[in-house]
Formats: C-alpha cells, structure tokens, sequence
C-alpha cells in the first residue's frame, strides 16, 4: 500500500513535470517504473518515522500523509536537480514526520479501537499474591 498515487502526483504536479522527471530518455511521457521508485522510497522514508507511534499499515491514509509522499517522492525524481522550492516542501515534510514520531504533531487519525503501539516500557501483569504474611 502506497501513501500516494500516480494520480495523486499528477493532481499535485502535473503530468508534464512527472513525465520530465520520469522520462529520462525523452521526457514525454511517465515512465511507470521511475515513479513507483520514488513513491515506494517515499513511502519507505514516511514508515521510518511514523512506525515508532503508529502501527502499519495505515487504513485510510490520512490525507496529510498524501501531501507528505508526494513531497517526498517528488524530491527523490528531482535527485541532484532539486530547486528551492522542492527541497524546502522536502524539509517540511521530514520535519512533520519528525513531530509526529516525537509525539509533537498528530497524523489526524483516530486511533481508537487500533492495536497499540509497542510499548517501550516493562509492564507486569496483575496477578495473585505468591506470599502472604502467614508464609514468612
């Protein structure tokens, strides 16, 4: 499961400015492969953070988590011709995934009636005396 789509990107950005960046040969059309490189680095990336608060996969994607991979994938078909602008929506996106992984920001989904995180803690199980006060 992808956090973004093919169309999700082409919605954001434009199929010519994805089939420039996909198209190494030609730049005329989106090249398939090449974008779903990028949206599974993506995708990757995002699970770094999110995996330590969140228990994967996430069903539905919250939509803040679109715009994330799409910035994200979209940074990594750039490779060494990023401009500003997207490595600064980039910078944004990993400084969200940090909050949200440092409990700073929310996802914005309801958690309620999901599985529990890991917890890092010892917890112990309530459980029945093994001495009583006549044993000692």
């Amino acid at each position: 499961m992808t956090y973004a789509t093919k169309q999700d990107l082409i919605d954001r950005f434009g199929e010519t400015e994805l089939a420039q960046l996909t198209d190494r040969a030609s730049g005329a059309a989106i090249v398939d492969a090449v974008l779903d490189r990028a949206l599974a680095d993506a995708d990757a990336e995002i699970n770094s953070y999110i995996s330590v608060n969140h228990v994967l996969p996430l069903s539905p994607v919250p939509a803040n988590l679109v715009r994330v991979a799409g910035d994200v994938a979209r940074y990594y078909l750039y490779e060494d011709r990023v401009t500003e602008q997207v490595k600064a929506r980039y910078d944004d996106a990993i400084a969200f995934l940090k909050n949200v992984a440092a409990g700073k920001a929310s996802l914005g989904v309801d958690t309620a009636g999901a599985a529990p995180a890991p917890a890092q803690t010892v917890q112990f199980p309530p459980s029945q005396k093994v001495f009583a006060r006549e044993d000692i």
